[in-house]
């Protein structure tokens, strides 16, 4: 069976334990008689993605979604699926000798993405554009896609592991924390996780550098992609008043307790639940923060930060993975942060609401983010913020 060691371009691999790329991608029989799919964005973990596919001896193919301008993308650093990515990904994809295609998926991905973004911004909530072009254009059409072309498998790079049980597979954490993009992937379904593989999600980012190195990648030291990826320069404002350009509608800023108005901003987009930076009000006896943002009256809210702390937070549209068990659970309500003990109100699963209490005092927690649950490494499931409960007092 073909190792790195010795499968073509990646002979020159010095270092570490010999991986057997087939094993990797759990096939179903031998590598040679198997058909592997890989989403490819152009960047250094999904072109090293093909190159372990290419290794275990499959038929490769590689997919890259176009999902935003070509022309507007070209030149840009950190970022995925549109301009130089794109020829990126194709010149790995002829370095390696496998079959590689570019779909178009512009329309859809405004549609179900970038626009949602907009209106989730204008209606005072926190949106998470990652997750929902994971659950839309991303998997959905690349899911059909692979499916049509016979693949035995889709191969992502994204860094989570699927871990098989006698139950069926499970969602885990990747193997390197700094690395783990879990709680962007909480929406996959049972027969989604039945079809990916995850082949990154057991290395620490240097040994992908150093395997791409080793077969020779044209991006093994492109930076990762930061932020998200339809927003250049880090101005959601920006984005969010090109596409809704009531977003900067002018508005007052109003102390939560008293009532009092202290000052006037110029749109409620420029702010998100947990905001400090920005607010532009001098004078007060202690530090401000975003409480919370009332679309309808354009006013935002602020307070000390002991206003910020929440007991719980109510979840809608959930979708589970695997049984719920009986273990401690934890959530993560921000993809950067550390999960912290909850207990469940209600079953995930199915799009029903729960209700998330946490063990102690939350901050920041606002409407639009997503609560992903686990059960130790295991991802439980999770879902969307729909409004949260104070701390009394």
């Amino acid at each position: 069976m073909p190792t790195l060691l010795d499968a073509g371009p990646l002979a020159a691999l010095s270092s570490g334990p010999a991986l057997d790329a087939a094993a990797l991608f759990d096939l179903p029989r031998a590598a040679a008689e198997c058909r592997i799919v890989v989403a490819m964005s152009g960047g250094v973990d999904s072109s090293v993605v093909a190159a372990l596919a290419h290794a275990s001896g499959a038929e490769v193919i590689g997919i890259t979604l176009q999902l935003y301008d070509y022309g507007a993308a070209t030149g840009r650093k950190g970022a995925c699926c549109a301009g130089d990515d794109i020829r990126d990904a194709r010149a790995v994809a002829d370095r390696l000798g496998i079959a590689h295609y570019v779909f178009d998926h512009e329309s859809a991905f405004r549609e179900d993405v970038v626009e949602q973004f907009a209106d989730e911004y204008l209606a005072g909530r926190t949106p998470v554009p990652c997750i929902r072009c994971n659950m839309g254009p991303k998997f959905t059409d690349l899911f059909r896609m692979a499916r049509e072309l016979g693949a035995d498998c889709l191969a992502t790079g994204h860094y989570v592991r699927r871990v098989m049980t006698p139950d069926g597979p499970q969602l885990h954490r990747a193997f390197d924390p700094a690395r783990d993009q879990s709680y962007f992937l909480y929406g996959t379904t049972e027969a989604q996780l039945d079809y990916l593989r995850f082949p990154l999600g057991g290395m620490p980012k240097p040994q992908v550098r150093e395997l791409a190195e080793a077969a020779g990648l044209r991006n093994a030291a492109k930076p990762d992609s930061q932020d998200i990826c339809f927003v250049p320069d880090g101005n959601y404002a920006k984005i969010v008043t090109k596409v809704r350009p009531e977003g900067a509608a002018p508005g007052n800023i109003v102390h939560a307790a008293t009532g009092a108005v202290l000052g006037e901003h110029k749109g409620i987009v420029h702010f998100t639940v947990g905001q400090r930076k920005g607010l532009e009000i001098g004078g007060q006896p202690e530090p401000l923060y975003v409480i919370g943002l009332d679309a309808a009256s354009r006013e935002v809210r602020v307070g000390p930060k002991r206003m910020l702390a929440v007991s719980a937070a109510r979840v809608t549209e959930t979708n589970r993975i695997g049984p719920l068990g009986d273990e401690p659970l934890t959530a993560k309500v921000r993809s950067m942060a550390k999960p912290v003990p909850v207990t469940l109100e209600g079953t995930p699963g199915d799009g029903a609401a729960v209700t998330i209490r946490f063990a102690q005092p939350e901050y920041g927690v606002a409407p639009g983010q997503a609560a992903v649950i686990y059960a130790g490494d295991r991802v439980i499931g999770g879902g969307w913020v729909d409004s949260t409960e104070k701390m009394p007092g």
